[in-house]
């Protein structure tokens, strides 16, 4: 059972929910807005452990006791994405903002397209997000606070691959959500979307493919974790932003990719 926090006199910090913040990019999200002074609820689905540990950093960055706290939810699953801010609520007593960075990213092509493959890849990445908004605007309609979405993309989105068909289609609606729900939920609540470039490597690229790709951008370099996270604290920060999109990847959406970068071979791009 999560316990609430004391009451206090003081003006709380403000709060976010990161979701996917046990490991990986997440992970750093939910440390740099620490490191801002925010209170962090740390979701996680399968990394409990992970979670604790990133909450544990949170706090010692913040020098506050029980500034973040793991979360557990299923993405996939609508009434435990609609069971997870009430609990944030209750621990925190208020949330401010929502940071949807956890994704399935699972392979498949034009070929091997199913309606299971969609279905699965909608409901973690675009529905539960949508639903974390829509809780999150509903939470803050009579407070008189503002509050602010920040929804995970990718820049493939701007330069198209035909890989991981159905998870590029659920971030392509998740796109179109940032436009709908910027207007939907104006003026309590922005919606802002950042995308990166190739930021961390995966089982699928060895660290000499991820060094030679991550250089593969007008730049010279991708996007990196603290790039990533700096633009969402950036984005939550910047009260005139909503309804669009921050490309945060060196310029890789300027060049022509014809596969995903984990299926490219020997990290070359397509000339």
């Amino acid at each position: 059972m999560v316990q609430p926090r004391s009451a206090t006199t003081d003006a709380p910090p403000r709060t976010a929910l990161v979701t996917g913040a046990g490991k990986r990019l997440g992970r750093e999200i939910a440390l740099t807005l620490a490191r801002a002074g925010w209170n962090v609820a740390v979701h996680h689905r399968h990394s409990a452990k992970e979670a604790e540990q990133t909450a544990a950093d949170c706090d010692a960055l913040t020098g506050r006791a029980r500034s973040a706290y793991p979360f557990f939810a299923d993405l996939g699953d609508e009434s435990s994405v609609r069971a997870l801010l009430p609990a944030v609520i209750a621990y925190f007593g208020q949330v401010d903002a929502v940071v949807n960075s956890a994704s399935t990213f699972e392979h498949d092509s034009a070929a091997s397209f199913s309606f299971g493959a969609l279905e699965t890849h909608l409901r973690a990445n675009t529905g539960a997000a949508v639903l974390l908004a829509q809780g999150l605007h509903a939470h803050l309609a009579n407070s008189g606070r503002p509050g602010a979405v920040v929804n995970l993309l990718d820049q493939k989105l701007w330069n198209m691959n035909p890989d991981f068909f159905s998870y590029t289609l659920s971030k392509a609606a998740l796109e179109a959500a940032n436009t709908m729900l910027a207007l939907a939920l104006a003026p309590q609540v922005r919606v802002v979307g950042v995308a990166p470039g190739l930021t961390l490597t995966s089982h699928l690229l060895n660290e000499q493919q991820f060094a030679e790709l991550h250089q593969q951008s007008p730049l010279g370099r991708s996007s990196t974790p603290e790039d990533v996270a700096a633009t969402v604290l950036f984005a939550l920060s910047n009260a005139s932003i909503t309804g669009t999109s921050l490309l945060v990847d060196g310029g890789q959406h300027l060049m022509r990719f014809e596969r995903d970068f984990s299926l490219m071979p020997n990290g070359a791009p397509t000339p």
